[in-house]
């Protein structure tokens, strides 16, 4: 890592205790980024202080506001420290901190600004993943690659990293009310595309529980248009 960059790790959390300890203290073991911090979302139960207890910084939200919100505060206080490089992952242990360089390299040893994690291309891997769930990813990165004509293989995966300084581009713009939910993370993908800035994916590894419940807090339909209206409103110029 270029001693010029400071890389930061932001981990959106709602009610994660007994897995947000074990992601925090993954991520710093791997010594990859600098700091970790988590953004608790209003949970009602331990995280905050699980997470604090492991080595993060914890940001704590006024009440659940939804992951969008969660990762913009915890950008903002990227931006406003002077990192230079986001990494966002979950707080629920399904990602691999492991591969964490291996969305860094892109950025900091070659042109790339966003590099998207991705369970589907070769080498990737989505361990115990729900039938449902695979068809719904696949579909849905398919509607991507088709509206941005870009080789979207996972549209969805909330693994990624990017540079920071592509939160000051004219025309992107995250703080707007209508992404404080799972609208935020596909609209920056969008965007990224659309203005043209290098971006790439890397195969990356998600580990679902072997139990089917609980393995989302997703409100099916309503969550689901949450993800895909980015998409529809940005191609259609209803949103900016």
């Amino acid at each position: 890592m270029s001693g010029a960059e400071r890389v930061l790790a932001v981990v959106p959390a709602y009610n994660e205790e007994g897995k947000i300890g074990k992601v925090v203290r993954d991520i710093l073991s791997e010594k990859a980024v600098e700091t970790v911090v988590v953004v608790d979302d209003g949970s009602r139960d331990r995280t905050a202080q699980e997470a604090a207890e492991a080595g993060a910084l914890v940001l704590r939200q006024g009440g659940n506001s939804g992951v969008g919100s969660a990762i913009r505060a915890g950008l903002d206080h990227a931006r406003e420290k002077g990192y230079t490089i986001a990494v966002v992952l979950g707080g629920d242990d399904q990602d691999n901190p492991s591969e964490i360089r291996r969305l860094l390299d892109p950025i900091v040893n070659d042109r790339f600004v966003f590099v998207q994690g991705s369970r589907y291309m070769p080498g990737g891997a989505r361990v115990n993943i729900p039938l449902f769930r695979w068809i719904t990813t696949g579909l849905f990165s398919l509607i991507f690659k088709v509206l941005t004509r870009f080789p979207v293989t996972d549209g969805t995966n909330g693994f990624r990293a990017f540079r920071l300084s592509i939160l000051e581009r004219d025309g992107l713009d995250l703080h707007q009310a209508w992404l404080n939910k799972y609208e935020l993370e596909p609209y920056l993908y969008y965007k990224t595309i659309e203005l043209g800035l290098p971006a790439t994916e890397v195969p990356v590894t998600k580990r679902y529980p072997r139990s089917k419940i609980g393995y989302t807090k997703m409100v099916p339909f309503l969550d689901w248009w949450s993800i895909l209206r980015p998409l529809i409103y940005l191609r259609l110029g209803i949103k900016k």
